[in-house]
């Protein structure tokens, strides 16, 4: 395997961990208007996710770092011709940030509504903007032979990546419905389960569409059998989250996320962004690849530095890993101040 293959592979595995791990941020913030019924509730969701979201959007980093680095002519064209969407995303995801930080800044109801609304909205929009993205790169775009993307933003917004983009926001809107119910105790765990069930048949129904179009289009055998597998592991995650077997309903609903993404890039391989108007003028994982030397020098810092980071944050995930409830949720102001990164005992 050459080193432009081993660095297509890597990519898509942080991509893979970016969607598992922010898919259920993404779920949790959305899930603040549906599930929770009072201030009380939408912190606990929040705090479900506190210590642990400004890690996941790493992940993110990364990927696009490594893009850049090892397959800059991909990333100009993708960034320049998805230019749009992708700074609705990094918008949305700054004032996401924001949000967290200061919800709990000042004690006037308002204040706090307003924070919490954006976090709906910043969660709810990228969600559904990365299936588009990610639906329009495995379709193919129009690229000229100059590797420039020459459409306009409205060819984006076609019938199979629109699809794509209400197949991840259910997805991910399924994935913190179980996350919810890993993470929480009492009535709020109950509905979460029930919001599992509800979300999970709507993610099922969207997801067979997209995932049979996208192999009947674009498939090989390896990306059918990460479609079976994406089809069992929700079937299981379903099956589960009815047993209230949270713990096993969490690993299936990010294992069908990991199937799901892993499909799409093996139905991409070896373009990495497709042309549709000529296939010559396609990006491949040889035409827009770095020099040998620099993916040389990437993969050495690769491996010396992924898996310090894979360590220090299955750490965070170990110390903050109990549940919580409204009963750990103090009643006035003061201590509501704290941010989301507060620790159970602070919070």
């Amino acid at each position: 395997m050459e080193l432009h293959d081993v660095w297509f592979v890597l990519i898509a595995v942080l991509w893979i961990g970016y969607f598992f791990l922010e898919g259920f941020d993404f779920g949790i913030g959305v899930l603040t208007k549906p599930l929770a019924r009072n201030t009380a509730e939408r912190r606990v969701l929040i705090n479900t996710i506190g210590p642990v979201w400004d890690g996941n959007e790493v992940w993110l980093l990364t990927a696009g770092g490594a893009t850049f680095a090892a397959f800059p002519d991909w990333y100009a064209t993708l960034f320049s011709g998805f230019y749009i969407p992708l700074l609705l995303i990094l918008v949305c995801l700054i004032v996401r940030g924001v949000a967290f930080e200061y919800r709990a800044k000042r004690p006037e109801p308002r204040w706090q509504r307003n924070w919490e609304e954006a976090i709906f909205w910043t969660s709810l929009i990228p969600a559904f903007l990365w299936g588009v993205a990610f639906a329009n790169i495995v379709r193919g775009v129009d690229i000229d032979a100059q590797k420039n993307y020459v459409g306009g933003f409205w060819d984006l917004l076609n019938p199979y990546a629109l699809l794509g983009g209400l197949v991840t926001l259910s997805l991910f809107t399924f994935h913190g419905a179980v996350f919810a119910a890993l993470k929480t105790v009492g009535e709020i765990r109950d509905r979460a389960r029930a919001m599992a069930l509800r979300t999970g048949l709507v993610t099922a129904a969207l997801a067979a569409v997209f995932l049979i179009w996208t192999q009947a289009d674009n498939g090989t055998g390896w990306s059918l059998a990460a479609l079976v597998i994406a089809v069992l592991a929700l079937v299981g995650a379903l099956v589960a989250n009815q047993l209230a077997r949270e713990g096993w309903a969490f690993v299936l609903s990010g294992a069908t996320i990991v199937a799901a993404v892993a499909m799409l890039f093996l139905s991409l391989f070896p373009d990495v962004m497709p042309s549709t108007l000529d296939p010559a003028w396609s990006l491949t994982v040889t035409n827009a690849a770095s020099s040998p030397y620099t993916l040389k020098l990437m993969t050495i810092v690769a491996a010396v530095f992924t898996p310090l980071v894979l360590l220090y944050q299955g750490w965070t995930y170990w110390v903050f890993r109990k549940r919580i409830g409204v009963q750990h949720i103090p009643g006035h102001d003061p201590a509501a101040a704290l941010g989301p990164s507060a620790t159970l005992d602070q919070a």
